[in-house]
């Protein structure tokens, strides 16, 4: 494929791909995300690859690698179009059989289906399983069809033609106002509307502008933007080309950890791809926009999640964060004016573009529009990838989507919102997800860890398991966050080797309350929401440790729960 130097030359090649993936060929879809990888599913891709050179099917039978379609506890992943049959818990000697009985002779493999947990009667098509049933996927729609390597995988879908309806129908001024009206919240955890932060950079004074995409992913149990960089990079890529022509950006960057290798590899091709075809570079599809991408790799500091210390680490200093004002939107990378997207906000830009600011405010609550992705993991029966509107339950999510809690336990709480979040208790499982609700119970909507907790795990060790996590990756710049989360973790501590005094919860709840209403920075400001939540509801937990007979007795109980907690977390 040539460059491409107009808007007609895009439309063309779209239709000629379209027609070239219209060919009425069978094509076996092998998951090609993390999780499925991990248990086999590259191995599983290169055994159906071998059966179709073997058999003589190349050019009869597509084979194809895509990112991870959410369903993480039943991988690895396997569908089959046409028919979408999907099948789970594949192994790598099933190959020859799914070529065999599925492709050439249109049999289901019934052992391999996804039984309904209800009925126990097999399901055969991907979105009638109840995991994916009360979903919406928008931001994962093309994880599972588009390969994420391939550019043509994405133009044949519709990919970047959000692009071209912009460039030719829609003012800088005017994309800002789609996006505005829309209702989009950053969804890196803040909630700050996307649009009032595009029009902050647009009116900004500045001879060069900086769009940044945020895949500074650092929860524990998390791997939401991870999954979308992985499985679908040019959708992140053109609401970043998108977001830059509102706000004249002519430079940008995504900030992804170095931990996360595949993401890393994919984002890269993409960029090099669009690069290539003439959509990145000089004079983009013929329209006057210049735009290059880079990446920065980050070395895994969870603090770099927060905008000036990621600012400060793309420019070679130390990751820290600094006072505001001034605000990135006014004097942010190398002091120029700067927008920070996180990856899940920068995906969502292409489907409002091409569905419609009133379209997509129709989706979810009042205050909070449009859908949201969130990691299940821990004490769940269906770990994984999990995409619906705002305004769902906690108990839809868990119960319905989630299946349940694992080993026929007794749901206890949900931490929600990683490390900075809250653990919400039974009582408030028909809390609507959405922005505000979840701070009346005291969590917040972070970047969207949700991790389920059971009922043989003790809500002290949680609030320690965070405290240590929160207190390791403080930069320690202010004091307030740098001692006050290592003074609550000492408490903690105390209370589980049986040494806590009956003056060491009002001792935490002030400490909590200093570090919160002093710290410098989003990460000691919600530190203390694990303590506080967890003693908000389950203060009796904290009592009861007062009252162990001996240390020891104590220091016995806490190494079971200990390692519930860390089981739990890495589930995910």
């Amino acid at each position: 494929m040539g460059r491409l130097n107009s808007i007609q030359d895009l439309r063309t090649l779209r239709e000629k791909l379209k027609k070239e993936q219209e060919n009425g060929r069978p094509t076996v879809v092998v998951c090609g995300g993390t999780g499925c990888d991990t248990f086999g599913g590259h191995a599983i891709y290169e055994a159906l690859s071998n059966v179709i050179k073997d058999k003589g099917l190349e050019g009869k039978v597509s084979l194809k690698k895509t990112g991870c379609q959410g369903f993480c506890e039943r991988g690895p992943l396997v569908n089959l179009w046409p028919g979408n049959i999907f099948y789970q818990k594949v192994r790598e000697k099933d190959a020859s059989k799914i070529i065999d009985e599925t492709v050439l002779k249109g049999k289901v493999i019934e052992n391999l289906l996804c039984p309904d947990p209800q009925t126990g009667k097999p399901v055969h098509i991907q979105a009638e399983v109840p995991f994916y049933k009360k979903q919406l996927r928008l931001v994962l729609r093309f994880n599972g069809i588009v390969d994420p390597t391939r550019i043509d995988d994405y133009i044949a879908v519709g990919g970047y033609s959000s692009l071209e309806k912009v460039f030719e129908n829609m003012s800088p001024e005017q994309v800002i106002k789609e996006v505005a009206d829309s209702g989009l919240r950053g969804r890196g955890g803040a909630g700050f509307p996307t649009g009032k932060k595009w029009e902050f950079v647009r009116k900004a004074t500045g001879d060069i502008k900086y769009i940044i995409c945020n895949g500074d992913e650092g929860d524990p149990g998390a791997f939401m933007d991870r999954s979308v960089l992985e499985g679908n990079p040019h959708q992140v890529l053109e609401g970043m080309i998108v977001g830059a022509y509102a706000m004249g950006c002519r430079k940008g960057y995504f900030y992804v950890r170095a931990e996360y290798p595949m993401a890393v590899e994919h984002v890269q091709k993409a960029i090099d791809q669009a690069r290539e075809l003439g959509l990145l570079g000089q004079d983009i599809l013929g329209r006057g926009l210049d735009l290059d991408l880079e990446i920065k790799k980050g070395a895994g500091a969870f603090v770099c999640g927060e905008e000036t210390a990621l600012i400060a680490s793309i420019e070679g200093k130390r990751g820290m964060p600094r006072i505001r004002p001034p605000y990135p939107a006014i004097s942010g990378l190398w002091g120029k004016p700067t927008c920070i997207n996180n990856v899940e906000t920068l995906a969502n830009i292409p489907i409002i573009i091409e569905k419609g600011a009133k379209w997509y405010s129709s989706i979810g609550t009042q205050g909070s529009k449009g859908t949201k992705v969130f990691a299940l993991a821990g004490n769940v029966r269906n770990t994984g990838l999990v995409e619906v509107p705002m305004g769902t339950t906690l108990r839809e999510i868990i119960f319905d989507i989630g299946g349940g809690i694992a080993k026929g336990r007794k749901f206890k709480a949900a931490q929600i919102g990683g490390p900075s979040g809250g653990c919400v208790p039974e009582e408030h499982l028909d809390t609507p997800i959405d922005y505000e609700s979840l701070q009346k119970v005291g969590a917040i909507m972070g970047s969207g860890g949700l991790i389920v907790i059971d009922d043989k795990t003790s809500m002290v060790e949680i609030a320690r398991y965070f405290m240590n996590f929160v207190q390791d990756e403080s930069c320690g710049k202010c004091v307030p966050c740098r001692i006050g989360t290592r003074r609550m973790l000492e408490i903690l501590n105390r209370f589980l080797q049986g040494e806590g005094k009956e003056s060491d919860l009002d001792l935490l709840l002030e400490l909590a309350a200093n570090t919160r209403e002093t710290s410098l920075c989003g990460l000691g400001q919600t530190a203390p929401n694990p303590v506080l939540s967890t003693i908000r509801y389950f203060r009796h937990e904290y009592e009861t440790l007062l009252k162990k007979p001996t240390p020891e007795a104590a220091k016995a109980e806490t190494v079971e729960s200990k390692e519930k907690v860390k089981e739990g977390i890495e589930a995910g």
